[in-house]
C-alpha cells in the first residue's frame, strides 16, 4: 500500500508575484499551483492508492472562486484516476464562526467519488486497492466551540488552549484503544506537536497555536504519523514516524533553501503492528526560490562591491532581496539603478535596504515611494524602526489580510 502525503498548499498566496499577462492572473498563483501538479502526477503515474492531504488548502478561509476551482480541477483528476483522497481540515480551511462551512467542505456536500473530508475528530476506514486502511483524524480544533459552554466562558486564551489539549489527548488516547491491530493504522493531524520547529507558518498565525504533547501523537498503535501545520520539513524517528512534509512550495524568506515536497509512505499490511511501515521517502517539487545577498559595500566604490556580489549569485526566476551593509560616509555612492539593473534577471525583487553603520537607517535605495506596494512599504517602515524580523512577519501577514478584505474578493 503506497500512501503520498503533503500539507500546506496555501493556496492565494501572491506576496512576491506578478501579473502573468497570458492568464491575468499572479505568477506566484502559477507556482503554488505546478507544485500541486506534480503532486497529482506522481500519483496517477506511480501506482498510489492514496492521497492524504494533512490541511491548509488555502491561505485564507474565505478562498476567492478561482482558487476554489484550480484546486477542484487538481482533485477531480485524483478521483478521475481512481485514487483515494483524504482531505484533512487545518486552521486556514476554518471558518470564523461555528456554522459556517470549511473551505473544503464542498467535496464532502456534493459527495465527490472517492474523496474524503475530515473536520472533525474521527477514525476512518479508507478502501484502497491494496485493502483497508484505518485513519485516526485530528483536524484542527474549533477554539469558537469551547467558548460556546458556560463553564468555560471568562477563561484566558492560554486556559482555553490548555483546556483543548486535555479535551483533545483524551480523545486521542481513547480512541487509539478502539484501533483494530489486524488492520493498517496510521494518524492525520494538523497540529502543533511540543517538539515541532516553527517556520514560515509563524507569519501566518489565525491566533496563538494549541500544543501536543509529541508523546501523545507518537503512539506506536500507529504505522505512521502523518501531520501538517508546520512549513518546515522535519521528522522524528521514534518509536514511530512522525512527520511534517512542510508547505508544498516556498512561501516566503523563512523558506530560504529548504527542499518542498511530499513523502510517499509504503506499507504492507499483510504484516503485524510494528512491522508494516517498510519505506517513508521525500520526494522534491519544483518551487521559487528566494534569495538573500548580503554585502558588506564599504569599499572606495560600493555600488561596485554590490554589482559584484550579485554577479556571483544566480539571481535568474528567483524572488530577491539585498541587504547592504553601509557606512554613512559611503551609502551616497550606491547607485540604485545599476543595483536594479544587475537584478533585471530576478522574478522579483523583494527589497534593497541599506543598513547604514551608526544611524541604522534602512530604506530602499533611492526608490520612489509612489513605485512601491503598501507591504514594502509597511515592511521597510518597520525595519527602520529596528522591529525584529518575526515581528514584522506577524505584521505583513495582518496587513495583508486586512488589504485583501478591504479591496473585496479576489476573482
Amino acid at each position: 500500500m503506497r500512501i503520498l502525503h503533503f500539507a500546506d498548499l496555501h493556496l492565494g498566496v501572491e506576496t512576491y508575484g506578478r501579473v502573468d499577462p497570458a492568464t491575468g492572473l499572479s505568477t506566484r498563483l502559477g507556482d503554488f499551483l505546478s507544485a500541486l501538479d506534480e503532486v497529482v502526477d506522481y500519483a496517477t503515474g506511480e501506482d498510489i492508492d492514496l492521497v492524504l492531504f494533512c490541511g491548509d488548502a488555502y491561505k485564507n478561509r474565505d478562498p476567492g472562486q478561482t482558487y476554489q476551482r484550480e484546486f477542484a480541477k487538481r482533485i477531480k483528476r485524483l478521483s478521475d484516476s481512481g485514487i483515494p483522497v483524504f482531505l484533512l481540515v487545518g486552521n486556514h480551511d476554518l471558518p470564523n464562526a461555528v456554522g459556517r462551512a470549511t473551505a473544503v467542505e464542498i467535496f464532502d456536500t456534493l459527495s465527490v467519488n472517492s474523496v474524503t473530508v475530515a473536520g472533525r475528530p474521527e477514525t476512518h476506514l479508507i478502501s484502497t486497492k491494496n485493502g483497508p486502511l484505518q485513519i485516526v483524524a485530528l483536524p484542527w480544533a474549533r477554539r469558537g466551540a469551547l467558548l460556546a459552554r458556560e463553564d468555560l466562558r471568562g477563561l484566558s486564551s492560554h486556559e482555553l488552549n490548555e483546556k483543548l489539549q486535555a479535551i483533545l489527548t483524551d480523545w486521542l488516547d481513547a480512541e487509539v484503544a478502539h484501533i483494530d491491530p489486524d488492520v493498517p493504522a496510521i494518524l492525520a493531524a494538523h497540529v502543533a506537536h511540543s517538539g515541532a520547529v516553527a517556520g514560515s507558518e509563524y507569519a501566518m498565525v489565525m491566533g496563538r497555536d494549541y500544543v501536543i504533547m509529541q508523546s501523545t501523537i507518537a503512539n506506536p498503535a500507529f504505522d505512521y504519523v502523518a501531520l501538517g501545520h508546520m512549513h518546515n520539513r522535519q521528522v522524528i524517528e521514534s518509536p514511530v514516524p512522525v512527520v511534517y512534509p512542510g508547505s508544498l512550495q516556498a512561501i516566503d524568506f523563512g523558506d530560504e533553501g529548504q527542499e518542498k515536497g511530499f513523502y510517499v509512505v509504503e506499507l504492507d499490511g499483510s504484516a503485524g503492528r510494528g512491522a508494516r511501515l517498510k519505506s517513508y521517502d521525500f520526494h522534491p517539487v519544483t518551487t521559487r526560490r528566494f534569495l538573500t545577498i548580503d554585502v558588506e559595500a564599504n569599499t572606495e566604490d560600493p555600488t561596485a562591491a554590490v554589482l559584484d556580489a550579485i554577479g556571483h549569485r544566480d539571481v535568474k526566476d528567483a524572488i530577491v532581496r539585498v541587504r547592504i551593509a553601509v557606512s554613512g560616509e559611503k551609502e551616497g555612492l550606491l547607485r540604485d539603478s545599476e543595483i536594479r539593473k544587475a537584478l533585471g534577471d530576478a522574478h522579483y525583487v523583494a527589497a534593497v535596504s541599506r543598513d547604514v553603520h551608526k544611524t541604522h537607517r534602512s530604506r530602499a535605495a533611492g526608490r520612489a515611494a509612489e513605485s512601491m506596494s503598501t507591504l514594502e512599504a509597511l515592511e521597510l517602515y518597520w525595519r527602520s524602526k529596528q522591529t525584529p524580523d518575526e515581528r514584522i512577519k506577524t505584521l505583513l501577514k495582518y496587513a495583508d489580510e486586512l488589504i485583501m478584505e478591504s479591496s473585496g474578493p479576489t476573482p
